[in-house]
């Protein structure tokens, strides 16, 4: 009888311990899609407002030659890459706040250089893709978080295929191949799917219920930045062959 009660009692605590593992998780998990959501939101507010003040009346303005058509135009191309490095390196040393300003002040970066993308594309068709890639991310993320299905070996397949995609890409730079933006583009959406579903297991699964605040922060900043940069990369992939162009 007493052992009986012994086992009751630790099958009591192992799933208290399970529970409570699971709402700092669930809590965890929300936590870096918000930051990821406001860095989109950054992202979105800082393209389109770049966008207008470059143009005017179909003609760009001293900021639009300044930021499309000056020298200044590689820094801001630019700036993002360096910034997104700089964060990935330093994190651990800094403090959470600190992460968190980087990050937003990169997600407004990669607006500013995001902002010719309305050049290019109507206003219409540059809406219609997110809504694709937020559908099509949402899906994917969700199943990256609930599949049992072990993810882990497609990692090394995905870092490939996106190396693969970045030499194609500087390739296609010289050459200006039509057919090979294409099939690129496509590679992308399919790498940057996989990457979606594959970064947001890797998110869970860094989640360790006994890490102190900072630490939590700071993973949930880098696993924010991680689908982010997913999203940014399936959209952008996504609008070069769905867009409409002006």
């Amino acid at each position: 009888m007493a052992d009986l009660r012994n086992m009751n009692m630790r099958a009591g605590q192992a799933r208290t311990y399970d529970a409570s593992i699971d709402v700092g998780l669930r809590a965890y998990m929300i936590r870096v899609y918000n930051l990821m959501a406001a860095g989109l939101a950054i992202t979105g507010l800082a393209a389109w407002g770049a966008f207008q003040m470059a143009v005017s009346d179909g003609q760009l303005t001293q900021f639009g030659q300044l930021m499309f058509a000056s020298p200044l135009r590689w820094l801001v191309i630019l700036a993002p890459l360096g910034l997104v490095f700089f964060l990935s390196f330093r994190i651990n040393k800094m403090s959470v706040a600190a992460a968190q300003t980087t990050f937003w002040i990169y997600a407004g970066l990669v607006g500013l250089s995001l902002s010719t993308i309305f050049l290019v594309y109507t206003a219409t068709s540059i809406v219609q893709t997110f809504f694709i890639t937020a559908t099509a991310f949402g899906s994917l993320s969700l199943w990256g978080y609930t599949t049992k299905r072990d993810l882990s070996g497609m990692g090394s397949f995905l870092f490939m295929g996106l190396v693969g995609i970045i030499i194609a890409s500087l390739v296609n730079l010289f050459l200006g191949s039509s057919a090979l933006q294409f099939a690129i583009s496509v590679i992308g959406v399919l790498v940057f799917a996989g990457l979606t579903a594959y970064d947001t297991q890797q998110i869970k699964e860094m989640y360790y219920e006994g890490d102190g605040e900072a630490v939590a922060g700071r993973k949930a900043i880098m696993g924010a930045l991680r689908l982010y940069l997913d999203f940014i990369n399936l959209f952008m992939f996504l609008l070069q062959f769905l867009g409409n162009r002006e």
